[in-house]
């Protein structure tokens, strides 16, 4: 099951095994520039000194800063939607919610995933092409998990199940802010109640 599509496809050569190593490669370099110094910092020229190239070089692959941008976006969003998918696959009788939350939860102790993610939101505030991405993945994200929980859950109205996964969502990731001690500081005991709390969004029966 698929959202809708990124809102910019790809820009610049690919195709050949060597083309796709030297984008990513760029792609690196312009990841490592926006954790480091956030959004206003990502200029095509701090990229090109990033991944020591000229700045032709990178123009050759991404012509302007919105395809840079648009190309980084749909790596780091499908990067997310491919640690989801194994996680989101279990079959009904191998479920295990408590380890489903966990691993989400543990990729909260990356702090540099964490920084990508909270840029992103940022930048999805003031740019709607970003922001058309930001809601195709959660889109997506949505779409998955409400089939996970359809999966294990068939008595639940598609209602209930889908308000689930929203809630489930907003939970997780807006967790983030506080676990990672950008907002605040996480604690054993509203770890414990946070665990609860979305181990019962995926398992428990209809009210």
């Amino acid at each position: 099951m698929t959202g809708p599509p990124p809102a910019r496809p790809p820009a610049g050569p690919a195709g050949t095994g060597k083309g796709e190593r030297k984008r990513g490669e760029l792609l690196d370099a312009a990841e490592t520039v926006l954790l480091a110094s956030g959004y206003p910092e990502l200029s095509m020229r701090a990229v090109a000194t990033a991944a020591g190239v000229r700045l032709g070089h990178l123009q050759y692959y991404f012509p302007t800063r919105p395809d840079l941008v648009a190309a980084l976006l749909d790596r780091v969003l499908r990067r997310s939607l491919e640690r989801l998918d194994p996680l989101l696959a279990a079959a009904p009788e191998t479920l295990d919610a408590t380890g489903l939350v966990r691993a989400l939860l543990a990729d909260q102790d990356d702090p540099a995933l964490v920084r990508l993610f909270t840029e992103l939101w940022a930048l999805a505030a003031l740019d709607e092409t970003v922001a058309t991405a930001v809601r195709a993945f959660y889109h997506d994200y949505r779409e998955r998990l409400t089939e996970h929980i359809r999966r294990h859950r068939p008595a639940l109205p598609d209602a209930d199940r889908r308000a689930r996964a929203e809630v489930f969502i907003m939970l997780i990731e807006g967790a983030s802010l506080f676990r990672s001690g950008i907002t605040s500081r996480r604690s054993p005991e509203s770890d414990a109640r946070l665990l609860a709390t979305a181990v019962a969004l995926l398992t428990a029966p209809a009210d």
